[in-house]
């Protein structure tokens, strides 16, 4: 028996049932844990659905042109159909389901590339990498334990135009919104020697003729032929390309690029000292506590780098330099591989645009690792921030906020009179950016960037504005005056500096079930404890796991379109007579706020307020208003969120 697949990469030509069923191939079935994602079964034949050569190599090989395709795949080898394989619209909501859409015409258009599309098989460190986004985002809350790292910083669109990565008669620009992105964290493998990630100047050929044995086909710029691998070497064509190019200063500070691997010291070990007051009961920082001086900061691995030459930061836009054009089309694979939400050709066209300045941090032989490109309106002294992507083998490196901080110094350099950084972000983003200094408070006027940058729904757009006396490439010395500062103060209004010996009663050789009384230990006045203080039991906060679990569900909640009448407390003076019927008024962002502030001890209340917003909405309207009939919808989808996010947790352990 044969059964279709869908090849079509472009979402709006898709029904929603040709996405579940993309969806379904790139994820696991939640009832089988050996199955990976859906996979045909024995003896059935997958074929295009297209009506060309593939199935007539079926037809010829069979020798059965009046079999059929039935229809589109639908069971998996495992028993389980497509929604058991995490593809169902109604359980994930609308959102949801068009994102893993997104993500999974993306993994297909790979495979297309390398004539895998209908290996179920097949997979690749980069396709592994992606199907890692088949789940929530990593910047959003996960289950069973919540990653506060910055994580991938996408906004919705509205269409998806055609991908291409042809430079060539570009179409018009879509009605896509800019948006920022940074790669999520996760513990990728070294992908060194994928073909992709190989530099751009070490697969150049002087020839073009192709290589005996192996099928040539053309490829646009930044097209790559996944799963192929090959050793990490610099070929003479390489060389011959790039060995006259010098590489440029930024910001006044050249590193090279360094030809040598080398080592990098992640942390110092303990000399005896250390141990010794270890082995005592004396925390390791006793010294530096006790002293006038700061204990010192370890190092990042992205400064250790940079300071040996291993990776560089370089600016470059598009001059037609053959340097730059090799650069440029590293950040635009780069960007292409860490956002596959966003068309190939719309990345291209904004990385390409000769209004557009980059920054990228390369690696020997202009492989790019990681690169921001930005649009900087002088005269009206701001700079919009497109894309934002690292590598993610590298990620754990630091090299996030250190290209951040040179671009900020190339910016203050370059044009002195912007001082303004705008870009939008939606909730997976704003925890990076506020870390790198940007305000959700807006302090431009809104005629200096509006009709500049595109608004969109969904996003917040952030500002950073720059600090004229601060050096943002040598922080640590400002940190590191500000801290001295305060740990002097600190030492003249206390004595917390003052470490204690341990007590003798807990020593070794001491007797066993000793008593302590809290008057005797050292110190424990002079902080003004009273024995009243023991009989104080402080709130403990919920696990940080159940209050991710909350964020999400409260996230995914806001984000169904029928939930807006619960999104706001209700105003009394619009409605009156509200709280003579409704006792305990209960919204999303009153519940957001009792999350944030750790106000809610349990899962069961949290679940017991959003149930109350429900309640509240029904007890007050009739049922056959639209309030009533939102709160029925609501209160259905957040149960199916509940059954999804508890069943996946009891998976997980």
């Amino acid at each position: 028996m044969k059964v279709a697949y869908p090849s079509a990469h472009v979402i709006e030509q898709l029904d929603p049932p040709l996405i579940a069923l993309k969806i379904a191939r790139h994820s696991p079935c939640s009832l089988c844990p050996d199955c990976t994602g859906l996979r045909p079964p024995p003896r059935v034949d997958v074929v295009d659905d297209r009506n060309d050569s593939s199935l007539a190599d079926f037809i010829d090989q069979y020798g059965s042109d009046d079999e059929e395709v039935s229809s589109y795949l639908e069971t998996c080898a495992c028993g389980h159909g497509v929604k058991e394989h995490n593809a169902d619209e109604v359980a994930m909501g609308h959102s949801e389901f068009a994102r893993r859409g997104r993500v999974a015409v993306r993994l297909d258009e790979l495979l297309q590339d390398s004539g895998r599309l209908l290996d179920f098989d097949y997979t690749d460190d980069d396709i592994e990498s992606l199907r890692k986004q088949m789940g929530h985002p990593q910047s959003q809350v996960s289950i069973p334990q919540a990653d506060t790292s910055p994580g991938t910083l996408r906004t919705k669109t509205s269409q998806s135009p055609a991908d291409s990565s042809e430079l060539s008669d570009l179409p018009q620009q879509p009605s896509k919104k800019r948006r920022v992105s940074l790669s999520p964290l996760s513990d990728a493998e070294n992908d060194d020697d994928d073909e992709e990630d190989r530099p751009l100047a070490a697969r150049m050929n002087i020839s073009s003729r192709p290589v005996t044995g192996k099928r040539s086909r053309k490829q646009g710029p930044g097209k790559k032929a996944p799963g192929k691998k090959s050793k990490k070497s610099h070929t003479a064509a390489a060389k011959a390309n790039v060995k006259d190019v010098q590489p440029t200063a930024v910001n006044g500070r050249m590193n090279g690029v360094n030809g040598t691997d080398s080592r990098i010291k992640l942390e110092d070990k303990m000399d005896e000292g250390q141990l010794t007051r270890l082995t005592a009961g004396v925390p390791v920082d006793a010294v530096g506590r006790s002293s006038n001086g700061v204990p010192v900061r370890t190092e990042k691995p992205s400064a250790i780098e940079l300071r040996k030459g291993i990776i560089q930061i370089t600016a470059v836009e598009n001059d037609k330099q053959a340097r730059s054009l090799i650069i440029l089309t590293g950040l635009k694979t780069l960007f292409q591989k860490q956002l596959p939400k966003m068309p190939r050709e719309y990345i291209a066209r904004l990385v390409y645009d000769a209004n557009s300045k980059s920054l990228a941090i390369i690696k020997r032989g202009y492989k790019v690792v990681g690169g921001i490109c930005f649009r900087p309106f002088v005269q009206r002294g701001f700079a919009e921030i497109v894309f934002f992507a690292t590598n993610s083998a590298d990620q754990e490196k630091g090299y996030g906020g250190m290209l951040m901080d040179h671009f900020k110094a190339h910016v203050r350099k370059t044009y002195p009179e912007m001082m303004h950084f705008l870009t939008y972000a939606d909730n997976y983003a704003v925890g990076y950016f506020e870390k790198q200094g940007f305000s959700k408070d807006i302090s431009l006027d809104r005629s200096v960037w509006a009709g500049y940058i595109k608004d969109y729904e969904g996003g917040t757009i952030m500002q950073c504005t720059m600090l004229p006396k601060i050096d943002y490439l040598d922080k640590q010395k400002v940190f590191k005056i500000q801290q001295e500062a305060v740990m002097t103060k600190i030492r003249q209004m206390s004595r917390s500096h003052v470490v204690h010996p341990g007590l003798p009663q807990f020593q070794s050789g001491a007797p066993l079930d000793v008593k302590v009384e809290p008057k005797d230990v050292p110190g424990l006045r002079e902080t003004g404890w009273t024995p009243d203080m023991a009989t104080v039991t402080a709130r403990q906060p919920v696990k940080n796991s159940v209050k991710a679990l909350m964020e999400k569900l409260l996230y995914e909640l806001k984000n169904e379109p029928r939930s807006w009448p619960f999104r706001v407390p209700v105003d009394p003076e619009e409605v009156p007579g509200y709280l003579d019927v409704i006792k305990e008024p209960m919204d999303f962002s009153t519940i957001e706020h009792k999350i944030s502030s750790n106000q809610y001890r349990t899962f069961d209340a949290f679940v017991d307020d959003v149930q109350l917003v429900f309640d509240n909405c029904r007890l007050y309207n009739p049922e056959t208003s639209i309030y009533s009939k939102n709160a029925r919808h609501l209160d259905q989808f957040f149960r199916g969120l509940l059954t999804q996010h508890l069943t996946s947790e009891s998976q997980d352990r």
